[in-house]
């Protein structure tokens, strides 16, 4: 089998047969062509995603340059800001990611079940010959014709098959299926998934079922939130294309687009009055034929106030390198605004500030630094709010 192996943005040349290139082609994880030097070899480059994957039978592994802790705190922050805990993750430092995801999906699973799995209240509907719960009478109307049996009931069943097991299950199931997970993170992620065989194994395509947190599963809580990263890392969603895929790939472009808004609509109502808005529908015409949607959009006193782009890496596409100053340009005359701001992750984009000659706009150049303690990196993020409503 085949290995590919890229550095977050980086390039390099393998030898792969057509099919093999087409594969990783179709599969919008990276880019690839056929070498222009070297015969039966393909180029291929990195696409701003991070993780492995198996496509096809080449099997592909992008490291990132993020340290995999922050890396997690970014996108557990984003699904839930006010239950992530970045110090009930430990991570080793120099693993990779894939094998510490791994290991700390197992170790935090089994500290979930330690006192043994939990069960609770499953309202379940059945058609049944034994008398047991409430009668839907509708149903039984329905389906039964007035005939007494069988009954159509509904009742509460105590039980472990519950969302927050299945969700576990859900994750533990997906992630076996990745590859470059270490054989005792294997073993363990096995044994757990036998351990919770009597649970409800979700179908492919299915969403995880919501849970909410409380105290009776409070034990549970950052297995479930690292469960749920698991999901959506290994979604096909992030691995689009026709060819077969199975992996764990993390989009830097939207997590940390997810985790600046959501962490600046955290913080600005701390500072004044309004509302945030993400992905904010607006118009460039008056005809409204050309629409955009800035990630934040900050509305006081019934109008809009400030706009924020985040882009993990500045886009410099052939022909326009200053894509993202255009765009935020058409934000700002759309909008009314004299003032907008890029927030890129620091190394990626250069902090900087360009008044636009004869448009009296300002388009302000943030960049955060990724390699702060989740604490530090959150301050950066109120700063930012700050100066976005003036206080």
């Amino acid at each position: 089998m085949p290995t590919v192996e890229l550095d977050e943005f980086g390039s390099s040349t393998h030898p792969l047969t057509i099919e093999q290139g087409q594969w990783l082609a179709r599969s919008g994880t990276v880019s690839a062509a056929p070498s222009a030097l070297i015969p039966g070899h393909w180029d291929v480059s990195a696409r701003g995603k991070v993780g492995a994957a198996r496509i096809g039978d080449v099997e592909l592994w992008i490291r990132p340059k993020l340290d995999i802790a922050r890396l997690l705190f970014m996108v557990g922050y984003a699904i839930d800001p006010k239950g992530w805990r970045d110090d009930e993750i430990a991570m080793a430092i120099g693993d990779d990611l894939v094998p510490a995801v791994a290991n700390a999906l197992w170790r935090q699973t089994e500290r979930a079940v330690r006192q043994g799995l939990l069960q609770g209240y499953r309202e379940i509907e059945e058609t049944t010959y034994v008398l047991r719960g409430r009668l839907r009478e509708s149903d039984q109307l329905r389906r039964h014709h007035g005939r007494v049996i069988p009954m159509e009931l509904r009742h509460d069943d105590f039980t472990m098959d519950i969302a927050e097991n299945q969700i576990l299950l859900a994750a533990i199931t997906r992630m076996l299926a990745v590859p470059r997970v270490d054989q005792r993170s294997r073993h363990r992620l096995t044994a757990l998934r036998l351990r919770l065989a009597d649970v409800t194994t979700l179908v492919r395509g299915a969403r995880l079922p919501s849970w909410r947190p409380n105290r009776l599963n409070a034990r549970y809580h950052t297995a479930l939130r690292l469960a749920e990263i698991v999901w959506q890392a290994t979604s096909p969603e992030h691995a689009p294309g026709a060819v077969n895929t199975t992996g764990l790939l993390f989009d830097l472009a939207k997590i940390f687009e997810d985790f600046v808004t959501v962490a600046l609509v955290e913080s600005l109502p701390t500072h004044s009055s309004g509302t945030a808005h993400r992905q904010y529908p607006c118009s460039l015409d008056e005809a409204a034929a050309v629409r955009m949607k800035p990630d934040l959009v900050w509305r006081a006193g019934g109008v809009a106030a400030a706009v924020v782009d985040a882009k993990y890496k500045q886009e410099k596409p052939e022909g326009y390198p200053n894509a993202d100053l255009y765009q935020m340009l058409a934000y700002c005359t759309s909008l009314g605004l004299r003032r907008g701001h890029l927030v890129y992750a620091k190394g990626n984009g250069l902090p900087a500030l360009h008044a636009v000659r004869r448009g009296g706009v300002e388009i302000v150049c943030h960049a955060l630094d990724l390699t702060l303690k989740p604490t530090e990196l959150l301050n950066q993020i109120d700063r930012l709010a700050a100066e976005l409503t003036g206080t």
